[in-house]
């Protein structure tokens, strides 16, 4: 078992000071936003010299997050998606990052619950290809207002594809949201777990809008999962590899973040040790 800093709860940070602020607070290592990295690259970094500050800091990077849309499927804008996927790929492989995160948005989801789940297949399987390529995996993490949502769905989506570098990331506040119970997750077979990200928050209250900024607005043990049953359950399962501390919150972004990435850590320890 490993800590990762997630880019998120230090959002306004660029990716060397996340690397920083990772190495000073007590991390293992990183997972690293793809706005992040991609904004780092652009802007004259290279992949070369973010590894190896990463590795004089002691640290690995274990997931980028995310490629976003996947859900893309109209010729020109899936050759885009795909083109995207390559390149966070390809920057995964040369950070020796194992796992790129996917997920869908809210682009299909006019579609039929089984258009839904044929255009989900069919991409995550082209994606998959492009992995194998570069010895990387894909972690499929379920948008909780969106119509690709759930748990089933995933697990599905990868007994489907039967690729063997697609697994899921078990999202706390997005499983929970969606309907799912530490139960359903201490039943899953670990190696289908690519990564955890630790985090809480509430549902929407009747004729709430689904906005993360209010409903991820809490520390884990501030909101209403059960933070501590739900660690439970992926202990349960025999999982030991990386748990992200994920804060997604407006309030304490605008906090000292060295203090912030301190209290994730040392709040993900009070409950899985």
């Amino acid at each position: 078992m490993y800590k990762a800093l997630h880019g998120i709860s230090t959002h306004y940070c660029n990716v060397l000071t996340d690397a920083r602020i990772a190495r000073d607070t007590g991390y293992d290592a990183l997972e690293i936003l793809s706005s992040k990295l991609l904004r780092y690259l652009d802007n004259g970094g290279t992949t070369r010299a973010l590894k190896k500050v990463v590795d004089d800091y002691g640290l690995t990077t274990g997931c980028v997050n995310a490629l976003l849309e996947i859900e893309r499927h109209r010729p020109d804008d899936k050759r885009r998606m795909l083109a995207e996927a390559a390149r966070l790929t390809q920057a995964a492989a040369e950070l020796d990052c194992p796992t790129v995160q996917i997920l869908a948005l809210n682009g299909i989801d006019y579609e039929s619950d089984q258009r839904v789940m044929d255009i989900m297949a069919e991409n995550i399987a082209e994606i998959a290809d492009i992995g194998a390529q570069y010895g990387v995996r894909y972690q499929i993490e379920v948008i909780a207002f969106t119509k690709f949502r759930t748990l089933g769905q995933a697990l599905q989506t990868i007994k489907r594809i039967d690729k063997t570098n697609v697994g899921m990331v078990i999202d706390f506040w997005h499983l929970y949201a969606s309907g799912s119970t530490p139960a359903d997750i201490a039943r899953l077979d670990k190696r289908l777990i690519y990564g955890v990200h630790f985090c809480d928050g509430r549902l929407p209250k009747s004729g709430e809008a689904w906005d993360q900024m209010v409903l991820r607005n809490y520390m884990p043990g501030e909101g209403e999962i059960d933070i501590q049953a739900w660690s439970d359950a992926v202990k349960q399962t025999g999982y030991d590899g990386m748990w992200s501390a994920e804060l997604f919150s407006p309030n304490r972004w605008e906090a000292d973040l060295y203090a912030i990435a301190t209290e994730c850590r040392e709040n993900m320890e009070k409950y899985i040790g």
